[in-house]
């Protein structure tokens, strides 16, 4: 417990970051070294701002009575030195030198897929997310993400949700929940998988701290796929540090015409992998990775054979109207052309609304209807 306090001190000390750190163990070697060191020697490797919080912190802490409240919260921390320490994250370029969790960790015997995308996604992006997420949990993937709205948190629940294993990274303390909407997948996925953190306990939440997480995003996967992004996104700086540490990017495609897909219609010019189903993608896993562990498919049930998932209740003409709708609106004419007009328009509109009501299509506005991602 010694060697932890003092690696707890060092990790917790404002403004002295992972390469601060890195240089300092280089000379002293240890953090209790670092602790016990003369203010001159320590003067030619940190700045005043820096020396200043370092003594600040020896003055406001007693170091074993600190360690013990981590202890109490639940918290784990660990350092690149740890065997445990993940071994995906110690090869990346500029490791975090502490790694803050609730739950586990990763193992790295597993598959594990980074999924990013849209906070603000569209419906098709929302459902895309849902397959990926049930399909990493029947396979046994973990699924890493950092929690958000949108595509993150989506594919993260889908996974917990169908039994599978998901971690978090979060951009502030793993004891604060960011975004609060997603408290529920918060404590889930200290059961189904873990919560982590390169940033202290009580680190609120800020626009600065981001970047530095999304390489643990990557850092932590063999893989990284983009559901939706539009051009400018934020998720294009995960794929930047994804290419950076060598792994593999897969995107969605989407249509041109598609705001939410320029970025992801961008990354296949620019030579990135296409996911074009759920289990391609899991093939092409298999042959990246064999040394990685993953399930063997589960066997297609009689509903998914038949081409549709969840679909009791439902007559033939149902079916019909729900394979004509897509993730993108329709008009009920337009469903009625596709169909052949078998039904009239009263008829098309009333077993739209039944499947609006069985949830499995949506009005997005009059005489406009689109398919659910549930």
């Amino acid at each position: 417990m010694k060697r932890q306090v003092y690696e707890y001190w060092l990790n917790s000390i404002p403004g002295i970051g992972w390469k601060s750190i890195d240089r300092l163990l280089k000379v002293f070697q240890t953090p209790e070294a670092v602790y016990h060191a003369e203010e001159k020697a320590l003067e030619k490797l940190l700045t005043h701002a820096q020396l200043d919080a370092l003594n600040t912190l020896k003055r406001k802490w007693d170091l074993v009575e600190e360690y013990e409240k981590l202890i109490r919260k639940e918290i784990s921390f660990l350092t690149i030195t740890s065997p445990a320490y993940p071994r995906r994250l110690r090869e990346i370029p500029d490791p975090p030198y502490g790694l803050f969790y609730r739950g586990k960790l990763p193992e790295d015997e597993m598959l594990a897929v980074a999924v990013v995308g849209a906070r603000e996604c569209s419906e098709y992006g929302r459902y895309v997310a849902q397959e990926l997420g049930k399909t990493f949990a029947r396979r046994g993937v973990q699924v890493i993400s950092g929690m958000a709205r949108g595509i993150d948190g989506i594919t993260q629940k889908a996974a917990v949700e169908d039994g599978g294993s998901s971690f978090a990274v979060l951009g502030c303390g793993v004891d604060i929940c960011y975004p609060s909407q997603n408290r529920p997948l918060y404590e889930t996925l200290l059961k189904r998988g873990g919560i982590l953190s390169a940033y202290p306990p009580g680190t609120s939440p800020q626009a600065s701290l981001f970047p530095p997480r999304n390489r643990i995003v990557s850092g932590l996967a063999d893989a990284l796929i983009v559901v939706e992004a539009r051009q400018k996104s934020g998720t294009l700086i995960t794929v930047d540090m994804a290419l950076e540490q060598g792994r593999e990017v897969y995107v969605v495609p989407g249509r041109l015409t598609d705001r939410l897909s320029d970025g992801c219609n961008r990354l296949i010019k620019q030579g990135a992998g296409i996911v074009l189903s759920p289990e391609s993608f899991m093939e092409e896993m298999e042959h990246l990775f064999p040394e990685k562990k993953c399930l063997t498919p589960p066997e297609e049930d009689a509903c998914e054979a038949a081409g549709g998932e969840g679909t009791a209740g439902l007559e033939e003409q149902d079916m019909r109207i729900l394979s004509c709708l897509d993730f993108y609106p329709r008009s009920v004419e337009q469903i009625r052309e596709a169909m052949g007009k078998p039904l009239d328009y009263s008829q098309t509109l009333k077993r739209l609304m039944k499947l609006c009501l069985l949830g499995k299509a949506t009005q997005v506005s009059a005489g406009y209807y689109q398919r659910t991602g549930m």
